[in-house]
């Protein structure tokens, strides 16, 4: 399974990266991916996700060909 993963604004930074491609067998949740990308960081709390430019929770799958965006919280005031 092809996987794209992109990550957004602090998300960008404190992974070191704008995006990546993962190639990963068997079935995966949105959290799974975080973890098959960045297997020595935790994800921050209230970490929000997209799958295919749709917000998801957390514990959603992913199927092949989908891309998989992490955003930080978003605070406003």
């Amino acid at each position: 399974m092809s996987i794209k993963v992109r990550y957004f604004a602090s998300l960008k930074e404190s992974v070191g990266r704008s995006e990546q491609r993962l190639e990963i067998t068997g079935l995966l949740t949105v959290a799974d991916v975080w973890r098959a990308a960045n297997p020595d960081k935790a994800m921050p709390d209230n970490t929000l996700a997209a799958v295919n430019m749709d917000y998801v929770a957390l514990t959603d799958a992913v199927e092949d060909g989908d891309e998989v965006a992490f955003f930080p919280p978003v605070t406003g005031g």
